[in-house]
């Protein structure tokens, strides 16, 4: 199904994968991970595996991560999480930005209402947002700790739209994981998936993405200045 773009009135952000450049962070700690144990593996040849593994781990990932959320076992597990990392720790973390995001939101800010939905804690989402300078762009900003139910559930989504005060079915959905498109389908909004990110294309269109793009910069070509934005 095409996207609908002129019912598009508010856009909801992943961060991981889809304004953060989280993959490579993630395989870099994972080669670091595997050398001691392939000395003699050529290093090429160990990126590819560390790169595979990355996205080989996320779907099962998001879909043990959900099953732990529709049991309510989430949010001792990511207090605990917090406890163990250190929130300081957390806090002086740098973050990547995938390119062109700043230039992307500035364009959009002027016509959409604006939103972080993500699965992180809510420290390193602000954390995220405050070593970019990228706060006052969003209107709402929803974590991991927001609703009782995370992504691939609509609540979170449902949320935003509340806050943005917007119908869901005029919410945009933008993210690079099969949960995001599924939690956007639940919420009744549209969905944009992303391959800068953990995603592959069969995965995203399996899932029912309106539409697929290499990088969330590439909206700047498809949504035309909106009108009615309150």
């Amino acid at each position: 199904m095409p996207l609908g773009v002129s019912r598009i009135r508010a856009i909801c952000f992943d961060l991981d994968g889809t304004l953060s450049d989280t993959d490579d962070e993630w395989v870099r700690g994972l080669e670091t991970v595997l050398k001691p144990f392939l000395l003699f593996f050529p290093a090429r040849h160990l990126h590819r595996l560390a790169r595979w593994l990355v996205m080989s781990s996320e779907t099962p990932g998001n879909w043990i991560f959900a099953l732990l959320d529709r049991l309510d076992l989430d949010r001792p597990i990511q207090w605990l999480n917090q406890r163990l990392r250190g929130k300081q720790r957390l806090i002086r973390h740098r973050f990547k930005l995938i390119p062109g995001i700043p230039v992307l939101l500035h364009a959009l800010t002027h016509h959409y209402s604006l939103a972080i939905v993500s699965s992180r804690d809510e420290v390193t989402t602000q954390s995220f947002l405050e070593q970019h300078h990228l706060s006052h762009f969003f209107r709402v900003v929803v974590t991991a700790q927001t609703t009782r139910h995370t992504k691939p559930f609509p609540d979170p989504i449902l949320w935003a739209a509340a806050a943005m005060e917007v119908d869901p079915h005029a919410c945009l959905m933008v993210g690079d994981t099969p949960p995001d498109i599924h939690a956007a389908k639940a919420a009744g909004a549209q969905a944009v998936g992303v391959l800068c990110g953990f995603g592959t294309e069969r995965e995203l269109h399996r899932a029912g993405a309106d539409l697929i793009l290499p990088s969330p910069v590439h909206l700047i070509n498809l949504l035309p200045p909106s009108q009615h934005l309150p």
